[in-house]
């Protein structure tokens, strides 16, 4: 029988392929058979590498084979069978043979197939699982800032995932329950399309606050592929007045500020006095009331209201208009008071030093001597020397006292 012109591996394969597939009906194998092959289910992202590996205990010389899902031979030992560049030798001995398939696609996933061609054939199954890599997440429902105690709706969606990839939701690191992911399987594609949505009630807290959806999949690693966007709310504002010093002084320049705190800011400000005029000195600029010259008549409440279009809101400041003589006496009177105490402090100082110094004195040892009381009977002076100097026998001795 006459064959066409081809490399006779090619049709060594071939043949040793119909051969296996006509024996694997009677295929008896054992656990302990040193022939069986061994092999391992793999997981791999598409556009990924895996290696394929099939082992045995022991060799008897025959050969090992490695099969696609379609069970066309990728190799046959060391020899490739099929024209595919992403397929590639990696390791092979008598015992172990190795192959590496690159840039996997979604159509590699399957069942592959390691045989050794002994009587029988023993096989071994690897299921190669391929993980369709989800898209980045892309959001909507940001169009516009929305005003605070209304309810917005948004919107997250992921494609090309395998299996249907899981949409997570966030405020900052807090993690919020949107509702149930929704799948849809895409036509003639073994991928997923993935959606969530989330429902929120924003308040002035919620402005600039950001908003996270994350995918979570097998493929990715955490944090891997996510979508942000910052919420914008409109708040009407909350007023509060800033005096430019804290020690208003009378004949002083001085200025109010009305501060808005809203989102936008207020466009719109009304000074007023409360029980009466504005002052003829005090000038409303915006969001400032300016005082060229303070007065005691300047006293009294004073009112900010302002306007954002979103909403309004008042604040007031009690104006007390300080005298700047009576600040100098009081500072006057004040030194005065302090030197008083310094004096006194000082004067009983000096008091204790001295009675410290009295008692010190008194409990010194003190040296008292006593003369001879010859000299003190004595009738003359010449005498009294005498008897003072020891020259006078019957003169009593001087003595000498310790005290």
């Amino acid at each position: 029988m006459a064959f066409p012109s081809a490399p006779s591996a090619l049709w060594s394969v071939s043949l040793l392929t119909v051969l296996f597939a006509a024996a694997v009906h009677c295929n008896i194998v054992y656990d302990d058979d040193p022939l069986q092959p061994v092999t391992s289910d793999e997981t791999v992202s598409v556009g990924g590498t895996v290696t394929l590996t099939c082992r045995v205990a022991e060799s008897d010389g025959s050969s090992l084979q490695w099969s696609n899902t379609a069970q066309q031979t990728l190799y046959f030992g060391e020899k490739r069978a099929l024209r595919d560049n992403r397929i590639q030798l990696h390791h092979s001995t008598s015992t172990e043979l190795s192959i590496t398939i690159s840039d996997v696609q979604l159509s590699d996933d399957g069942e592959y197939t390691c045989s050794i061609f002994t009587m029988p054939v023993r096989t071994a199954k690897a299921v190669v699982t391929v993980l369709g890599v989800p898209g980045k997440p892309q959001m909507s429902g940001f169009e516009k800032a929305v005003p605070e105690g209304t309810k917005v709706t948004l919107t997250c969606t992921s494609t090309g995932s395998k299996p249907p990839a899981r949409l997570i939701w966030y405020r900052g690191d807090q993690e919020l329950e949107g509702r149930p992911n929704v799948v849809e399987a895409v036509p003639d594609n073994p991928t997923y399309n993935v959606s969530s949505e989330l429902t929120l009630e924003v308040s002035r807290e919620d402005d600039k606050a950001v908003i996270t959806c994350a995918v979570d999949h097998p493929s990715l690693a955490p944090g891997d592929k996510r979508s942000e966007h910052a919420l914008q709310v409109f708040y009407s504002p909350i007023v509060e007045i800033q005096p430019g010093s804290d020690l208003p002084r009378e004949g002083e320049k001085f200025y109010l500020l009305c501060l808005g705190n809203s989102n936008p800011e207020p466009n719109t400000y009304i000074w007023k006095k409360k029980d009466g005029e504005l002052p003829p000195l005090a000038k409303a600029d915006g969001a400032y009331l300016r005082f060229e010259m303070l007065n005691k008549s300047d006293n009294g409440v004073y009112l900010c209201h302002a306007d954002n279009g979103i909403g309004s809101s008042q604040g007031e400041y009690t104006l007390l208009v300080q005298d700047p003589t009576a600040m100098l006496t009081s500072s006057g009177v004040d030194h005065a008071v302090i030197g008083g105490v310094v004096a006194v402090i000082v004067f009983i100082l000096l008091c204790l030093l001295i009675v410290l110094g009295r008692y010190l004195i008194r409990h010194k040892g003190t040296y008292l001597t006593h003369e001879a009381k010859g000299s003190d009977d004595a009738p003359d002076a010449d005498t009294a020397i005498i008897n003072a100097e020891g020259g006078n026998s019957g003169a009593e001795d001087k003595k000498e006292y310790f005290i």
